[in-house]
């Protein structure tokens, strides 16, 4: 069997996707990893734990002789049984550890002792995430943008997924980036999210696209944060303005924020439990605007949400949710938009509906 070099081109490995064996332990994994990597780590989280207070008191020899007494016989067999599954399921792929050292050299000894040498990250996680870090940085500063701004609900996100330079950043955050703009299930954390928008930097660049197209969002997307220089070129941008009617975006609401959504939950839970917490994480997004809209409206608005719950629950029907999109889009969005569309007026280079803005962003070679 051919034996694949180590490598240190992170930006092939990053750009092909290819699939990626993460060594490190759980723990390490949640705080970040890259898009395409599985965790089956070395050590678990107490094992790591272990080793690394052995390690601090009695040095790196002691260290590694306890991490082979507690990763030894049955648990060793199946950890190593892992990986052999997932290389030879992925042949193309590498594996990792935190700095590409000692951990992610056992693995690899591990499997060439099973029969199948796999090829290692240089430098491990933390090369490549700095590898990362630095693109970013650095495709940020050699990009120029136009922003897709408009009401909510005029389908911004439509016009971004029929374009090809462009980056959807609502989807790499897993969030629709409104008061009700959360999924069913959660958002990466933080460094997920930077490392997906490097990656998705680096993938127009390389096919010679750096004028790309964003949708207008604030700093936050849920609680995924858009690099500060990012934002700050955002805020000078050009701008190109839809414009929908109001019923347009009243069903493209009702779609996204409560036929999606509540499938989603039902997906996730069930029936019975995924409409029970469909209904409660609308009710929960409303709360969040009580002072903004204060008491009255807020306790107008609850109660319409409450009946149109309670007509989907027992009939199925969506309709009555019209009932509280409709004004929560022209007495509380809509105003708000306006705001800020006036202040945008300077910048704003083109408007239309959603499909002519389509159509003038391909002409234009978005």
């Amino acid at each position: 069997m051919s034996t694949r070099p180590d490598t240190e081109d992170f930006a092939s490995v990053l750009l092909s996707g290819v699939p990626l064996l993460d060594v490190r332990a759980p723990v390490e994994f949640a705080q970040g990893a890259f898009p395409a990597s599985v965790n089956l780590p070395l050590m678990n989280d107490e094992e790591r734990h272990l080793v690394g207070l052995k390690y601090k008191n009695a040095g790196q020899d002691k260290a590694i002789i306890l991490g082979h007494e507690l990763v030894s016989g049955d648990l060793k067999a199946q950890r190593v049984a892992q990986w052999v599954k997932f290389a030879q399921e992925h042949p193309e792929g590498y594996l990792y550890c935190f700095r590409g050292g000692l951990r992610s050299r056992i693995s690899q000894q591990w499997l060439a002792e099973a029969g199948l040498p796999y090829p290692r990250i240089i430098g491990g996680y933390k090369a490549m995430r700095s590898f990362l870090i630095e693109k970013l940085s650095a495709s940020i500063a050699s990009s120029k943008f136009v922003l897709i701004a408009g009401f909510t609900g005029c389908g911004k996100t439509q016009v971004i997924q029929q374009l090809d330079a462009t980056i959807d950043l609502e989807k790499l955050a897993h969030h629709r980036g409104s008061s009700f703009g959360k999924h069913a299930t959660d958002q990466p954390v933080q460094i997920d999210f930077d490392n997906s928008l490097a990656i998705a930097f680096m993938r127009l660049h390389a096919a010679g696209k750096s004028n790309i197209a964003l949708e207008d969002e604030s700093r936050l997307i849920g609680k995924c944060a858009l690099p500060i220089p990012l934002r700050d070129i955002m805020q000078v941008s050009p701008v190109i303005w839809v414009e929908e009617p109001t019923e347009a975006r009243v069903e493209r609401i009702l779609h996204d924020y409560v036929e999606d959504l509540g499938g989603q939950f039902v997906r996730k839970l069930g029936a019975e439990a995924g409409f029970e917490a469909f209904s409660a994480r609308l009710l929960e997004s409303l709360q969040n605007l009580y002072k903004r809209l204060g008491g009255e409206r807020h306790s107008r608005l609850n109660q319409l949400m409450l009946e149109a719950l309670a007509s989907q629950k027992t009939t199925g029907a969506l309709e009555a949710h019209r009932d509280w999109i409709r004004p929560l889009l022209t007495e509380y969005y809509d105003p708000m938009y306006e705001h800020q569309r006036a202040g945008k007026a300077s910048r704003i280079i083109f408007s239309g509906d959603r499909e002519t803005v389509t159509r003038h962003l391909k002409q234009q070679g978005y």
